[in-house]
């Protein structure tokens, strides 16, 4: 039986940039407005944070964002985020505190999903932070300049993961790497309705899923390996009847619950 009781869907921030990021080899020069999602769960055991967004500070401090989002490698620049889409303000709304999350599972160590740690840690967080060993060790290699060091190697200790495993009843790690070496999605299973598959980055847009397109940037070039999880979350989803919620799309997250509501 599941433990979940409650999911939110936060907005963390929002990004404008060139479609072919999200799609490989179709939409350049076609200009969208992306979500950038996280996602708090509700469980019997804990609270769970599926990734944290970005670092507010290195957005909205203009010496910091001239360092890290150096427009020669971020060609559209930071994105845009305000105080309140901080999650520790959207914590704050429900009553709750950083000390609240019991484990946070970043999909990714990009910048628009684990730059939000070390905020976290700041306010008080004392959360196990789950991530895949693969998923390190490319970061650390200097290789990804999306992947922002100090936003990870700073935070105290990491829970290294090592493939598939199950959280807590109804929440389980589904490997779907391509995007990145150590991508994850997760599994939740909700009380009512659907189960849902957060694909994070293995799908930004519903076309990548509806079309089988890989993201437009993939570890390595392993553009085959992104489509080969696409297919799995579809084939997971197919044979569970759940639904697949991808991470970047504007229209569909217009779709989802608006915080502070919730999907059960």
């Amino acid at each position: 039986m599941s433990a979940v009781k409650k999911i939110w869907p936060l907005l963390t921030a929002t990004h404008r940039y060139d479609k072919s990021i999200s799609t490989h080899g179709r939409g350049a020069g076609e200009l969208i407005d992306a979500p950038i999602l996280a996602y708090l769960i509700e469980t019997g055991n804990g609270r769970i944070l599926y990734d944290v967004g970005c670092d507010y500070s290195k957005i909205n401090e203009p010496a910091l964002c001239a360092h890290y989002y150096d427009p020669q490698t971020f060609h559209f620049g930071a994105p845009q985020m305000t105080p309140e889409q901080r999650i520790p303000s959207y914590l704050k709304r429900l009553g709750l505190q950083a000390a609240d999350i019991d484990v946070v599972f970043v999909s990714h160590l990009h910048f628009d999903h684990a730059g939000g740690l070390g905020e976290l840690r700041r306010c008080g967080c004392g959360a196990e932070i789950h991530v895949q060993q693969n998923e390190i060790d490319a970061a650390m290699s200097g290789q990804d300049v999306a992947c922002f060091r100090d936003d990870f190697v700073e935070q105290g200790p990491l829970h290294i993961k090592q493939g598939e495993y199950e959280l807590t009843a109804g929440v389980r790690a589904v490997s779907s790497p391509g995007h990145t070496a150590g991508h994850m999605s997760l599994w939740v299973e909700l009380p009512k309705g659907p189960p849902v598959l957060l694909a994070g980055d293995a799908a930004d847009l519903k076309e990548n899923l509806d079309d089988e397109i890989a993201p437009g940037a993939c570890w390595q070039d392993q553009f085959e390996l992104a489509v080969d999880s696409i297919r799995k979350l579809k084939h997971i989803a197919q044979s569970e009847s759940a639904q697949i919620w991808p991470n970047h799309d504007w229209a569909f997250y217009q779709g989802l619950p608006q915080f502070p509501d919730w999907r059960e």
